[in-house]
């Protein structure tokens, strides 16, 4: 008998009856394709985001062998993860994702934690990516204009000011909500577009250093260690007087109780080995690959959703290893006259490594795509967090589901769901050192809700094959 090619009517129609068996019904315009699903969590893990905006924060700590040899193998470990979470994602393809995974395979518990961790994490993430890139755009106009850092702003004081730049995060955040607002078809082609962003931009930056570059650093300089900051310091006046150590974190000074706690811990933060540097810099790479699981949270809108959601979440993931690598050797390469102190105390250091290397012009070439991909990186962002809370809020788990939940009937996107979480991404980022906290609870919470669905699996598995 002959058979011919299914149409994509017939494979959304296994789709949707997939989506049944699972409980839930078609409700969400169904319209993305392999390519996009991939795309919209390549382009949250961003590498021209998370990996540029950290740039300095791993120099500090560790120098250029955070660089050569942390992301490595941070990639490798994440691929691992990610390839978990895409057997589960081909399983259960639902905007729950994670959730729905825990529920499926460790009950109601598992499930309200691993919701609301992936919650928290989706909002912080979203306020981090975009509280970031309104601070490096602040920085970018300033330089391409050629203007003083902290240059006069009416009713913000300068530009430096923390308002100024939080009223820049809403300017550039209006359109993201907008745009996922009015559907699905435009938000899929603009992170499809970002996908080829994001590599021709890291291809021209490459390029550009490598054969205009002024500063070419030796090989054995990729595998230094040049720890320019303690991660300790001995006394803190937050604690009204009296002196205990603190960690320092970024630009932050925290008191914590485990010094007093825990013996020889104090001595082993001021020592700062390069096996504890080393680790603390592996935030760094460990924030830049957060947010592949959106792959996940779009599966209801995804077409021959079992297969390319699996693809999207692992995908993702590689590419961003082997594209990040590369891009990451050839900035530490570069940093100008091999002095990682100006370069990682730099407010910019990407930006001063482009500028250091290259003719005014072409820095601000770097400039301008760093700056698109990081606005392309919000608005996926946004996408995903939306659909996480809107997939929660169907199963009536939070306060205010019957709002959250709603899908406008012509539109046919959670409406309600892009602008409460996206109005609370803004609200946690009035706190003036916010990127820095919103960066380290992101990741901690975000790898948390990966891993409880991947430990249930492994765990029942477990159970399974001692039964038999």
């Amino acid at each position: 008998m002959k058979t011919g090619r299914r149409s994509r009517s017939q494979v959304i129609a296994d789709d949707v009856r997939d989506l049944e068996r699972l409980g839930y019904a078609q409700q969400l315009f169904r319209e993305m394709g392999g390519f996009s699903n991939f795309a919209i969590s390549f382009s949250i893990i961003s590498i021209l985001t998370g990996a540029v905006l950290l740039f300095g924060y791993g120099l500090k700590l560790a120098g250029p062998v955070i660089n050569s040899v942390g992301w490595p193998v941070v990639s490798l470990f994440t691929l691992c993860v990610a390839a978990s979470m895409a057997e589960l994602a081909s399983a259960y393809p639902t905007a729950g994702g994670l959730y729905f995974w825990a529920f499926r395979l460790g009950g109601r518990t598992w499930a309200w934690i691993t919701a609301w961790l992936n919650m928290v994490g989706q909002v912080t993430i979203t306020a981090g990516i975009n509280v970031a890139a309104a601070t490096y755009l602040v920085g970018a106009v300033t330089r391409i204009a050629g203007a003083s850092p902290d240059v006069a702003v009416p009713l913000f004081g300068s530009a430096t000011s923390w308002y100024f730049q939080l009223t820049v995060m809403v300017v550039l955040m209006v359109p993201q909500v907008l745009i996922n607002v009015f559907g699905i078809r435009l938000t899929a082609r603009l992170n499809d577009f970002s996908v080829w962003w994001h590599i021709a931009g890291c291809t021209v930056i490459v390029a550009l250093l490598v054969f205009f570059g002024t500063h070419h650093n030796n090989l054995a300089f990729l595998f230094s260690r040049v720890t320019t900051v303690t991660p300790l310091v001995a006394a803190s006046a937050d604690l009204g007087g009296r002196t205990a150590p603190a960690l320092v974190i970024a630009d932050l000074t925290v008191p914590s109780p485990l010094f007093a706690l825990i013996p020889g811990l104090t001595a082993l933060y001021g020592a700062a080995p390069l096996l504890l540097v080393f680790v603390l810099g592996l935030l760094q790479a460990q924030w830049t690959y957060t947010g592949y699981d959106a792959s996940a949270h779009v599966a209801e809108e995804t077409v021959m959703a079992r297969l390319n959601t699996a693809w999207g979440v692992f995908l993702s993931v590689a590419v961003s290893a082997v594209v990040g690598y590369v891009l990451l050797l050839v900035l530490t390469w570069t940093i100008p006259r091999g002095d990682v102190a100006a370069a990682a105390n730099d407010p910019y250091p990407v930006l001063h490594i482009a500028y250091g290397n290259l003719a005014r012009g072409l820095g601000h070439v770097v400039a301008v795509i760093i700056g698109g991909a990081m606005w392309l990186c919000g608005l996926a962002s946004i996408t995903s967090m939306a659909r996480m809370w809107y997939a929660f809020a169907r199963d009536d788990g939070m306060p205010g589901a019957r709002l959250l939940k709603r899908v406008h009937p012509c539109l046919r996107t959670p409406v309600w769901a892009i602008v409460i979480t996206s109005a609370l991404a803004v609200a946690i980022t009035v706190y003036a050192a916010a990127y820095t906290v919103v960066s380290s609870i992101s990741t901690v919470t975000l790898y948390l809700a990966y891993v409880i669905p991947v430990y249930l699996n492994w765990r029942n598995r477990r159970r399974g094959a001692a039964s038999t």
